[in-house]
């Protein structure tokens, strides 16, 4: 029987699915405790309503925007994920040359299967580098200055996971990474391996190793110890992206992990708006989590994103086709963004706003 097309992101999520061994699988797709929050990034985009604009005199439609000043083909960009070479053998390599083909930014994450020196050599600019805050500063420190050797033009640093959210499918799976597997970008620190413990070793390998008591000292810290921007990730209240903003970052994502932290934490389309309205023109604001459609992109700009990251439709196209299917996956929904913006009467981005929101 010939294979049916892989039309839209969830035809890549049920092929990746049907591929992926259960622990892998599980992995990528799992959420902290209940998952309500995974669910609810998804549907939270769904239940916002579209109020289109007719006789709107349409025209070819421009998607190009910027970020951090830098051009990108359309306001889509790959969040850091970790370990591709789950997904497939060319692992980050795969994404990074998905993002360079497409025309847009490609965020590395620093628990990567291969080392940012490798990946980034393959990524067009803009290129990012995702950082977590390690208990020895030092370890830290040296990987901000690996990134900017390497050629990252930003430092991303999440700061939701000053611990692992509880995802009960790793525990059950004993997750751990395979034989012939590390974090690489550790690995000169000696922080490479993921412990096999009777839980998550993910788990375990945060709890030994991540600052957990995270503060606005560390984000100084950052900030004074890179001349890079620094792009903050993980936030969801307005109080605090003033604060991030003030202290010097250029760029907040507002982001709930993925819904693999906090559970029952609110849909980040339910946390942009406040975020964008806290700090107003003071830095960039992007949104990633539960991204499946054009129409959600639309969504997110109408509620003030700049740009919007997706990370879990990569990790699928990369398993199903490797950089092509990752490539296939950003076309989709540029395509996807292209119809919706035609449909809703938008010839340009700045045409998205919170107008198509409400009647």
């Amino acid at each position: 029987m010939d294979q049916q097309p892989l039309l839209n992101i969830g035809d890549y999520a049920k092929a990746a699915r049907g591929a992926l061994a259960r622990d892998v699988c599980d992995y990528y797709e799992g959420g902290a405790l209940d998952e309500i929050t995974l669910r609810e990034n998804v549907s939270g985009w769904e239940k916002l309503k579209l109020y289109y604009r007719v006789l709107a005199g349409v025209g070819p439609r421009e998607l190009s925007t910027t970020v951090l000043g830098q051009s990108i083909s359309m306001p889509i960009a790959i969040a850091p994920t970790a370990f591709h070479r789950l997904a497939c053998a060319e692992a980050e390599i795969a994404a990074a040359k998905a993002a360079r083909a497409a025309g847009t930014l490609f965020v590395l994450s620093s628990l990567s299967n291969t080392a940012m020196e490798t990946v980034l050599a393959q990524a067009a600019s803009p290129r990012w580098f995702q950082l977590y805050i390690y208990k020895d500063r030092e370890i830290t420190r040296a990987l901000v200055q690996r990134a900017e050797a390497a050629g990252a033009e930003a430092i991303v640093l999440t700061v939701d996971a000053p611990g692992l959210g509880t995802r009960e499918r790793d525990c059950r799976n004993k997750f751990c990474l395979p034989e012939g597997l590390a974090v690489e970008n550790l690995a000169p620190a000696g922080k490479g391996s993921i412990p096999k413990v009777e839980g998550s070793g993910l788990a375990a390998y945060v709890r030994d190793n991540f600052k957990s008591d995270l503060c606005f000292d560390d984000l100084d810290w950052l900030c004074s110890c890179t001349r890079l921007p620094v792009v903050v990730k993980g936030v969801c209240r307005g109080d605090d992206a003033r604060r991030i903003a003030d202290h010097g970052a250029k760029a907040i994502v507002v982001s709930n992990h993925g819904g693999r932290q906090l559970d029952t934490a609110p849909a980040t389309c339910e946390a942009l708006p406040f975020v964008v309205a806290a700090v107003g023109d003071r830095c960039e604001v992007y949104v990633d989590g539960g991204i499946r459609r054009g129409s959600d992109l639309l969504k997110a700009i109408a509620l003030g994103a700049r740009a919007v990251l997706v990370g879990r439709p990569i990790l699928w196209g990369l398993c199903v086709a490797g950089e092509r299917g990752a490539l296939q996956v950003l076309e989709i929904l540029r395509r996807e963004l292209d119809e919706a913006m035609l449909l809703c009467g938008c010839t340009t981005l700045s045409d998205v706003d919170a107008s198509l929101l409400r009647p």
